[in-house]
């Protein structure tokens, strides 16, 4: 744990003198809720609304986490490997990109709603639910920066690797949203959040057990 908290402390403070990737972040997301507001003003409904919030933060998502392993350059890489375990690093990639969604998520929402709205009835639902989507997100995304940069094409193989294994997390993510803007209560949605819990879980467990072979090479 000691050498995970480390390793995260190291991430947040690269990140703090690095102010321009969050703040290209944040100017992506502000630029493109702005636009989303002009296009859609007075025409927006609930399912619209609900498909254009997971688009936007999935690419702000994609944005955020590509540069885990992208900025981190050979020579460091060595270093890494000589003082800590591959399994301490990817868990504290893991967990600074869970902690960097879930802010990057509450900002976003908090935007959206002032731009486009907000459509939702359970709103405890509904926070919930981008909650461990944030999760899912940052730990499939984390994974994928790992593999994608032992590649020269690294964010394009982020792009492709990407899209057809976040699908069924944003499948329930959408349907999960929807059922929170549609009604107060919670019906129907016990196995959906059971099923996105599962699938973090074996997200956060397959990187557990596979990174170390990736890290190797």
């Amino acid at each position: 744990m000691k050498a995970i908290r480390h390793l995260i402390l190291k991430d947040i403070l690269l990140e703090w003198k690095q102010k321009y990737a969050i703040n290209g972040i944040l100017l992506y997301i502000i630029s493109t809720i702005f636009l989303c507001s002009l296009a859609f003003e007075g025409l927006l409904e609930p399912n619209t609304w609900n498909a254009l919030f997971w688009v936007v933060l999935l690419f702000a998502a994609v944005n955020a986490i590509s540069k885990s392993f992208v900025q981190e350059n050979p020579g460091r890489q060595v270093y890494y490997y000589s003082v800590a375990r591959p399994q301490d690093i990817i868990l504290a990639k893991i967990v600074y990109n869970i902690l960097l969604m879930c802010v990057l998520s509450i900002l976003f929402y908090i935007i959206f709603t002032l731009f486009l709205g907000n459509f939702v009835q359970n709103q405890v639902l509904f926070f919930l639910c981008f909650f461990i989507g944030s999760i899912g997100l940052a730990s499939l995304f984390t994974m994928i920066s790992a593999i994608a940069s032992r590649t020269s094409n690294n964010f394009a193989l982020m792009a492709i690797l990407g899209f057809p294994i976040i699908l069924p997390l944003l499948l329930l993510l959408i349907k999960i949203s929807k059922t929170a803007i549609q009604q107060a209560s919670w019906q129907g949605t016990g196995g959906l959040i059971v099923a996105m819990t599962g699938i973090n879980l074996i997200i956060i467990v397959l990187s557990y057990l596979l990174f170390p072979y990736l890290w190797r090479e």
